[in-house]
C-alpha cells in the first residue's frame, strides 16, 4: 500500500493521503510518509506550492482502529511518542518554506481536521464536514489547541473543543477557520485556478512572507516592525525583485 500519492503538475505538488477504505485515518504509517514527502517537496527549488487532499469520498478521519488500540495499550512514555510524531508534522507544515494547502472534501475530523487547520491555506467544497469529536471519547484535541487559538477567538475555540460537534463548510468560513468554499460541481476547476495564482507570484517573496508571518507570532509590535524592516531589506535584494523593479521602471 503506498499511503501517499505524489503528484507534480507546473510547479505544483499533490500529495494525496491513500487509505480511502479508512477514510484517510492517520496511522503512523501515513503520518511517517507524509513528514517525508513534504521534507523531499522543501528541498525542491521548482515548486511553488503544495497540496494536501483524501483519496475517494473524505479529507481525513482522524485515527484508525488500530491507532486506538494502540494508544490504549501503550505507556505513557510510547504515548508521549506517538503524539509528538503527530506534533512534528503540524510543526513541519510551518517550517516549509512553500504555502501548504489543505484541499478538504467530505469530512475532516478530529486529527484530520487538526492536520487542516495546521495547512497554511484550507479550501472546502460546499457539502465538506468539519470538527473535533475527540471530547466525546475522552480524548484531547491538544496540539491543534495551538493552531486554534491563533485562528479563532478563545470562547469560539472553547465552544469548538468542548462540546465536538462537527460543522459545515460555510460555518468554517464564516468563523474564519478556512479560506474559500466551492461548489461540488466544478470543485476541481475552482481549485486549480486558485491555486495556479502561486505559478504568477514571486517564489522568493511567498517564502520570506511565510517565514515572517510565523516569525512574528509571540512578537511585540516593535520587535516585529524591526523584523518585517529586516526581511523587507532582504527581499529588495532578491533577484525576484530585481526583476520587477526592472520590468516596473522600463514600461
Amino acid at each position: 500500500m503506498i499511503e501517499i500519492i505524489a503528484e507534480k503538475e507546473n510547479s505544483i505538488l499533490t500529495l494525496t493521503l491513500n487509505r480511502p477504505e479508512k477514510r484517510n485515518a492517520l496511522n503512523d504509517a501515513l503520518i511517517n510518509s507524509l513528514k517525508t514527502e513534504l521534507k523531499k517537496a522543501n528541498e525542491d527549488e521548482s515548486l511553488c506550492g503544495i497540496v494536501i487532499r483524501g483519496a475517494g469520498k473524505d479529507f481525513c478521519s482522524g485515527a484508525d482502529l488500530s491507532a486506538l488500540q494502540k494508544i490504549a495499550e501503550s505507556d505513557v512514555l510510547e504515548n508521549l511518542w506517538d503524539a509528538e510524531n503527530l506534533m512534528e508534522l503540524f510543526a513541519l507544515i510551518r517550517k516549509i518554506k512553500i504555502p501548504v494547502i489543505a484541499v478538504v472534501q467530505g469530512r475532516a475530523l478530529a486529527g484530520g481536521c487538526g492536520l487542516a487547520t495546521a495547512c497554511d491555506i484550507v479550501l472546502a467544497s460546499k457539502s465538506a464536514r468539519f470538527g473535533y469529536p475527540e471530547v466525546k471519547i475522552g480524548f484531547v484535541p491538544a496540539m491543534v489547541l495551538a493552531i486554534l487559538r491563533r485562528n479563532l477567538s478563545e470562547k469560539k475555540s472553547f465552544e469548538l473543543i468542548t462540546q465536538g460537534f462537527d460543522f459545515s463548510a460555510d460555518k468554517a468560513l464564516q468563523m474564519n477557520l478556512i479560506n474559500r468554499v466551492f461548489d461540488d460541481e466544478n470543485f476541481d476547476e475552482d481549485i486549480n485556478n486558485y491555486i495556479s495564482v502561486y505559478n504568477k507570484t514571486s517564489r522568493s517573496a511567498v517564502v520570506l512572507s511565510k517565514k515572517l508571518l510565523y516569525q512574528m507570532d509571540g512578537m511585540d509590535f516593535y520587535t516585529s516592525l524591526e523584523v518585517g524592516a529586516e526581511v523587507n531589506t532582504i527581499a529588495r535584494l532578491t533577484q525576484d525583485c530585481q526583476r520587477g523593479i526592472a520590468k516596473f521602471l522600463n514600461k
